[in-house]
């Protein structure tokens, strides 16, 4: 059996879509996005999911989300709390909102020994999406990855959303940007500042693929960041910053892998629907089963 592991973020606070949207149900029997993210993953041949959540719903999360996979997946839990933080320094005044994405996988270290496809709980990668991970830390490869989707992939009809615009050189990613409020408006693709894409460019939906060594980038890179930033209430240390500054170092390189899988994710409730009929599509077409854990 591969030693590859799922790690899905789900701790986010969910703030535009107005709820735990990590728990909404996307399929005819109740399934959410994150059980056809765990199905595709067994499918692809990884061994274990490990789950970041918020302890506070710990209890609906393993009755609704985790219960089913017994006997399927090995499963493992880790709790991200704003007040984790290192020797010394403390959460301020004031701060609801989680440490952001490098913080979320920064505390599930000790649950990782070998390589760990990174996904978020409330996107939609397809199985051709963990499959081309798969293949890639099967073949020998010990660097790190992204699984890259089109920038007009990625879009919601209901309001902007935050990619990360990457440039690929010779299929290495050479630098990632976190671009916010992207959306379209009469056919053109537009972002803070009013800045225009064309809509084919490569973009991070935080599908990663890391070995261990990350963590170690990631303790020593997360004390800089407290000591810039931790004082704000509303600040984030977040993986695609994370990765940019290892490649602009020149101390990681990253390999760009291209899936022809439909992307979708929920970002607001209004995006709902248009999954669960995308949803309802990959089933009749035999994708998947009609209830995917009986």
């Amino acid at each position: 059996m591969n030693n590859i592991t799922l790690m899905i973020m789900a701790a986010g606070m969910g703030s535009r879509y107005g709820g735990l949207k990590q728990l909404d149900s996307v399929g005819p029997n109740g399934e959410t996005i994150i059980d056809y993210s765990v199905y595709d993953a067994i499918k692809a041949g990884f061994n274990k999911a490990v789950f970041i959540i918020r302890k506070d719903f710990e209890n609906d999360f393993k009755s609704k989300i985790t219960a089913k996979y017994a006997g399927k997946i090995q499963v493992g839990y880790v709790f991200q709390n704003i007040h984790d933080l290192p020797d010394g320094y403390t959460c301020p005044d004031g701060r609801e909102k989680p440490w952001g994405t490098g913080h979320a996988i920064l505390s599930a270290a000790d649950q990782i020994s070998g390589p760990v496809c990174v996904i978020n709980a409330d996107d939609f990668y397809g199985r051709e999406s963990f499959q081309e991970l798969m293949k890639f830390y099967t073949s020998g490869n010990h660097g790190f990855s992204m699984v890259a989707y089109n920038l007009n992939q990625t879009l919601s009809s209901f309001g902007g959303v935050t990619r990360g615009i990457c440039e690929v050189i010779n299929g290495k990613l050479s630098s990632v940007t976190e671009t916010s409020n992207i959306r379209e408006i009469d056919n053109h693709i537009i972002s803070e500042g009013n800045v225009k894409w064309g809509g084919e460019e490569p973009v991070s939906v935080n599908m990663w693929g890391f070995t261990p060594v990350l963590f170690n980038y990631l303790q020593e890179m997360f004390l800089h960041f407290l000591n810039e930033k931790g004082g704000e209430i509303d600040s984030e240390f977040l993986i695609p910053s994370v990765i940019n500054n290892l490649i602009q170092d020149g101390r990681e390189t990253v390999q760009v892998l291209r899936s022809d899988s439909l992307w979708f994710g929920v970002t607001y409730k209004e995006d709902k629907p248009y999954v669960v009929e995308e949803i309802q599509k990959l089933i009749t077409s035999g994708i998947y089963p009609q209830k995917l854990f009986g």
